[in-house]
């Protein structure tokens, strides 16, 4: 038996050991057919996906009460892996200065023919919000070797069944206030803006704006003799932009700095003693760097209330792109992207499921040896991809012996009759009348 089948059944097991006993043996399969990638040959549809893995008609219909109805919550496997994780040691968490780098997002399954699905998300290709299910994602971002790996900290669901994507960012970034250690820092993208980020409590964080940002200087400046005396400072616009045919400058930058990074030039536009334009001279100061990078089309414009240098800042934001992955590698590499499930419960399981199951394969795959696709390849990398193929040959009725406690639940009615024979009735003899 390869070992990888070892290594697989070690960490699964690991993962659902604490379930209640039938439930963990149920989400033993329910992850293993998820990481070798059988809703990409089924089409989104589990239960056939099940099948596929070599288990008989029976282990799938009890793999499929487990997910569906058992008693399991995405949040303990998370916190399982982060466990089984935190003892083997390999991973390490991605440092920019003095902070750990925790990325923020929020990612939508889309079911635009699923009934009674109240909430939306914005799909850029159809230019409108469809129908989906939405969640908002906490990752913190790390390396095993030298292979990017985002461990999923906490999957977020919508509050409620109406819930727009503006209250999700604000769920989403009230649960990263709540939890985000002294050396940690939250990272996000433009949907969430430094207004939200203030207004939700979150204590240290780098966020990219759009290029129509604004500011204010946080000190009003000097009284000029007449007039109203200026109670707010002087408002800092980064970049030139045009409105209603007039061109608006830019505003000069404090100071400007030339960066290399990986063999080019990157001038960063530096503005510091910032606040929000709706925010008092009392609020919070900010800074406000412009990167001019020729990889880019468009500037980035980036502010944070950290006392970054704009190497470490450029470096912070860049390393926000690992949680895209995540997404990712759950819908186009595994399959999720095409979901059959309709019950309140499942619809909101098996995204989740995907979202977890992704993080675990991109573990799986750094921590193992690199598994070439084919003879062309001479050079593999420790990706998902790679393992995913591998596991996808692979049959799950021989798998490596499981735990004792990962095992079927008898049943307490296991000695009495079943159908017919439970209500059959046999002849009794009359007593005689005396």
């Amino acid at each position: 038996m390869p070992a990888l089948v070892y290594r697989i059944t070690e960490v699964l097991s690991a993962l659902v050991l604490d379930l209640p006993i039938g439930t963990n043996l149920g989400m033993f399969y329910i992850l293993w057919t998820l990481i070798s990638g059988r809703l990409l040959q089924t089409r989104g549809a589990l239960i056939p996906a099940l099948a596929t893995t070599g288990l008989d008609p029976m282990t799938v219909r009890r793999a499929w009460a487990a997910f569906a109805k058992g008693a399991w919550e995405v949040a303990g496997l998370i916190a399982a892996l982060l466990a089984f994780v935190r003892r083997e040691g390999r991973w390490q968490p991605e440092w920019v200065g003095k902070y750990c780098v925790v990325a923020v997002d929020t990612v939508a399954f889309f079911r635009p023919r699923l009934k009674d699905c109240l909430t939306k998300h914005f799909l850029s290709q159809a230019g409108e919000a469809l129908p989906a299910i939405p969640f908002g994602l906490i990752v913190n971002v790390g390396m095993v070797g030298t292979q990017t790996v985002p461990m999923v900290r906490q999957i977020v669901r919508a509050p409620k069944p109406t819930t727009t994507e503006a209250e999700l960012v604000n769920a989403v970034l009230t649960q990263a206030a709540t939890q985000l250690a002294p050396h940690e820092a939250v990272v996000v993208d433009r949907g969430f803006s430094p207004g939200k980020l203030q207004a939700a409590g979150v204590p240290r964080w780098v966020s990219r704006v759009p290029r129509n940002f604004t500011a204010r200087r946080v000190t009003p400046p000097d009284y000029a003799g007449k007039g109203r005396r200026p109670t707010r400072g002087v408002l800092v616009r980064p970049l030139a932009r045009t409105r209603k045919s007039k061109t608006l400058a830019a505003t000069p930058p404090d100071h400007t700095e030339i960066l290399q990074v990986a063999g080019r030039s990157i001038r960063a536009e530096v503005w510091e003693g910032l606040c929000l334009p709706q925010a008092d001279s009392a609020g919070p100061a900010l800074q406000c760097v412009v990167l001019h990078d020729p990889a880019y089309k468009e500037p980035w414009v980036l502010v944070t209330n950290l006392p970054l240098s704009a190497t470490a800042l450029q470096a912070f934001y860049h390393n926000r792109w690992p949680v895209e992955q995540v997404p990712l590698t759950a819908k186009q590499l595994l399959g999720a992207h095409r979901q059959f499930v309709f019950a309140a419960a499942a619809r909101q399981r098996l995204p989740e499921l995907a979202l977890f199951t992704s993080s675990l394969l991109m573990y799986l795959a750094a921590s193992y040896p690199a598994q070439p696709t084919g003879f062309w390849d001479r050079a593999p990398r420790p990706t998902a991809g790679r393992l995913r193929r591998i596991l996808a040959q692979l049959d799950i009725s021989k798998t490596a012996p499981l735990p004792q406690q990962l095992r079927k639940k008898e049943s307490l009615t296991l000695h009495l009759p079943k159908g017919i024979e439970a209500h059959r009735r046999s002849a009794q003899p009359i007593p005689a009348r005396v």
